[in-house]
């Protein structure tokens, strides 16, 4: 490779460049979409030379074409191919494993990007984001708090505290004062100071793959562009100048949420010598210490909230400012308070023993309490905005947004009570000799089988309707493919891929129900741990024998499935550290959840589109200003959205010189429908509109790619007719095997797809913007039309 790179250096230094206009030569830009693919692989051949980019993302091409554009093209058909590879952004080295961690951040980040598509309601639109900001906040804190349960309260102050306990681990003996005979350690402010390492550190662990990632994947500048006015254009976002470049808000919302990490850690050790200095015969100077401690640790979580609230992202400009004080001094500052409280709680206090558990249930309960006015307000913004201009084809009627922030939230509730339940288990399984969690995270956990009842039931409606539709879909088989003899099995092959490719469509139903079941559970959840300050099991003591049998099935069910959950959950995570397969299945995730910059949640995992788009938009701009020829970016699945977002980042006269060819493609299915601000119909109908040619390919039987659904004269320009799929029905002369289904993969091999890319060729010129044809006339880049 690297002597085929030396070869094209030296030919390019010897020989002038011919521009295409002479040569007769294209290019195609060819970027795959989820679950990566091989340069090989996408080049159809096995010799490939990297020709720009790195390890992480590069662009490709077949050796023999290095140096196409300065060759002889006479004897060239079709254009030049080049892949861009970013699979390594998503999928690349075991420490994507640590992302799983990251999954309650991923999910909220996307729900600020849901919101629905408005004019003129800035003020509605900022607090639409602050309130997703504000329960990203929300979740960094239940993190935290969570390790603090396991850490604080279960091993240092429940286990340690207790002989028995105590007893059967004998890594804590030097913490337990019946073990170690009263020593250092052992006083109870000191066993938490301890402690207080492992959520520091997780902490910590948040800040660093933040700021590693951040300076890995996303500190690439886009192309420069002057500064846009701040209120709408009716222009996608995604053009904007300082869209794939959130340096200076995602540096604020790090420093904000490393000091709300480490404030709740201070909290969580603090908070329990604070009480004993203020009962009756307490220390007096230790007493206006902890006053002055708490003073301090409410005064840095105000300035927490200020910080996350007093600014969102600036896309209107290249914002390459940072706030460089703020940044530095908020969480120098909260360590130093943690500090404090730490050698506050380890002050001598020889009357202070450790009994009960810590106060994790008004913990727990208040920040799912806030977390449930913070979806409810979400919801009540989103009607709003959904209602100023009601989009019909946008999920769930805009509330898709404040029902992905309820998933996020659950998720951190699930991810919490799994630790602490099975760490509780190793503990003291019998719980014997330890209270245990709150009593709020075992009411959660009895709320996990209720739901799954409720999905299970929702799961076989869904598949009900499936085998209906599938039957309803027989005589359309038949249909598409007239002449040929019946085969009931293959037909029913057919009907059924095309039946279950439509379940995508009822994903807004299936997130209308869980969420809304998981709100409803998790309110409840709270009143009764609230209320009766008992398990579900006791608190139905007294009750019929059916409600109190259902309680305590629903808590044992729920503390198993919640454990079951865990081990799956580190399971995956080890196996992703091992496995490059299991990483790429990972990665699959990522590709979808990750496309959008971290605007909420700064610890979320990195958005590799703030790589891949500057990236493609570099490489066009750059090679059709030195070339002036013919350029069609071809993007399949994930890549199109890609390609996309490249394009629109474009200076207007390089847009009217490109053409889109996009296949499998959820531009509208999915972004449309769950991202209408950004991928709305306007908004592709202005890259429509601003791009030479676009043509979009699917079938049928694709779950993920579907047609882009413009309206007017626009549509049958973009979208074709459904691909055939197979493409033969039985055995022909050029399919003498059977044809497979391809569903989602493998659309170049259908011959429709060079047709098309031909197409969109010959409607380009070279060192001009591509004609466009509407209702018989020709249309160039400036809109002007001529019959």
């Amino acid at each position: 490779m690297e002597r085929a790179q030396e070869r094209a250096s030296a030919g390019g230094a010897t020989t002038p460049a011919r521009r295409p206009a002479e040569t007769g030569a294209a290019l195609e830009l060819l970027v795959h979409g989820v679950g990566g693919a091989t340069p090989e692989k996408m080049l159809n051949d096995p010799r490939t030379v990297r020709v720009t980019g790195d390890d992480t993302a590069a662009v490709y091409r077949r050796a023999d074409d290095v140096d196409a554009e300065s060759g002889p093209g006479d004897h060239r058909v079709g254009p030049v191919p080049e892949a861009y590879v970013w699979s390594n952004l998503t999928s690349g080295n075991g420490a994507r494993a640590l992302w799983l961690l990251l999954l309650p951040f991923m999910v909220v980040n996307l729900a600020h990007w849901m919101r629905p598509g408005v004019r003129g309601r800035t003020r509605t639109v900022r607090l639409y984001g602050l309130l997703v900001r504000l329960a990203g906040l929300t979740l960094t804190v239940l993190l935290v708090a969570a390790a603090c349960e396991v850490a604080l309260d279960l091993a240092a102050w429940q286990c340690a505290g207790t002989p028995a306990c105590a007893a059967r681990h004998s890594w804590l003996g030097f913490l337990a004062p019946t073990v170690s005979d009263g020593g250092w350690w052992s006083r109870p402010g000191r066993r938490l100071a301890l402690a207080s390492v492992l959520p520091a550190a997780v902490t910590g662990l948040l800040w660093y793959l933040s700021h590693r990632t951040w300076s890995e994947y996303e500190s690439q500048q886009p192309l420069f562009h002057p500064a846009e006015p701040e209120e709408e254009t009716g222009r996608t976002a995604l053009g904007r100048p300082g869209f794939w470049y959130g340096r200076r808000l995602v540096a604020r919302l790090r420093a904000a949420h490393t000091a709300a990490g480490l404030l709740t850690v201070a909290a969580a050790v603090g908070s329990p010598a604070v009480r004993f200095d203020r009962a009756p015969g307490g220390p007096a100077a230790l007493d206006v210490a902890g006053w002055l401690l708490s003073g301090a640790l409410v005064a840095g979580a105000g300035a927490v909230v200020w910080v996350v609230c007093r600014r969102g992202r600036s896309e209107h400009r290249l914002d390459r400012e940072l706030d460089g004080h703020l940044v530095h001094r908020l969480p120098l500052a909260a360590l130093t308070l943690l500090a404090l409280t730490l050698v506050y709680a380890g002050w001598e206090r020889p009357h202070w023993r450790s009994h009960g558990r810590l106060p994790g249930d008004a913990t727990f309960g208040g920040l799912a309490l806030v977390q449930g006015l913070l979806v409810i307000a979400l919801a009540v913004v989103a009607h709003l905005l959904h209602r100023t201009r009601p989009e019909p084809r946008a999920a769930m009627r805009g509330l898709g947004g404040p029902a992905v922030a309820m998933l996020a939230c659950a998720l951190g509730g699930v991810m919490s009570g799994g630790v602490s339940q099975r760490v509780a288990d190793w503990l003291d399984g019998t719980r014997a000799s330890i209270a245990g969690p709150p009593v709020l995270l075992t009411w959660q956990a009895s709320a996990i089988p209720p739901l799954l009842v409720v999905l299970l039931v929702l799961c076989g409606r869904l598949g009900w309707r499936t085998v209906r539709l599938r039957h309803a879909g027989l005589d359309e088989v038949g249909r598409d493919y007239p002449g040929e003899t019946n085969d009931t099995a293959r037909t029913r092959r057919i009907a059924g891929a095309r039946a279950m490719a439509s379940l995508t469509d009822r994903g807004p139903l299936v997130l209308a129900v869980t969420s809304a079941t998981t709100l409803l559970l998790g309110t409840a959840a709270l009143v009764g741990a609230l209320t009766t300050g008992k398990t579900p099991a006791g608190a139905a003591q007294g009750a019929p024998p059916f409600v109190h049998g259902a309680a305590d099935a629903a808590q044992a069910l729920g503390s198993w499935l919640i454990g079951l959950g865990f081990i799956l959950f580190v399971t995956w995570g080890r196996r992703a550290y091992k496995d490059a397969s299991a990483r790429r299945t990972i990665g699959i995730l990522w590709d979808v959840g990750t496309f959008w910059p971290r605007a909420a949640h700064p610890f979320a995992p990195p958005c590799y589109a703030e790589r891949a788009v500057p990236d493609l938009t570099w490489r066009m701009a750059t090679w059709t200003r030195d070339t002036g020829g013919r350029l069609v970016i071809s993007g399949h699945s994930q890549g199109s959205v890609l390609a996309a977002a490249a394009v629109w980042q474009l200076k207007p006269a390089e847009r009217g010189r490109v053409a889109l060819l996009t296949y499998g493609s959820p531009l509208e299915r999915l972004y449309g429908r769950w991202f209408p601000a950004h991928f709305g119909p306007a908004a592709l109908g202005s890259l429509h509109r601003e791009v030479a040619c676009w043509r979009n390919l699917h079938r049928l039987t694709d779950p993920i790619g579907g047609p882009v659904l413009l309206s007017g004269d626009c549509g049958p320009a973009v979208d074709l007719e459904p691909l055939k799929d197979p493409m033969a029905y039985g055995r022909t002369d050029r399919h003498p095997l059977p044809a497979p289904i391809l569903g989602h993969s493998d659309y170049q091999a259908d011959p429709v797809f060079a047709v098309e890319r031909e197409r969109l060729l010959a409607r380009l010129r070279p060192d001009l913007p591509g004609p466009r044809h509407t209702n018989g006339a020709t249309q160039d880049s400036s809109g002007r039309s001529s019959a």
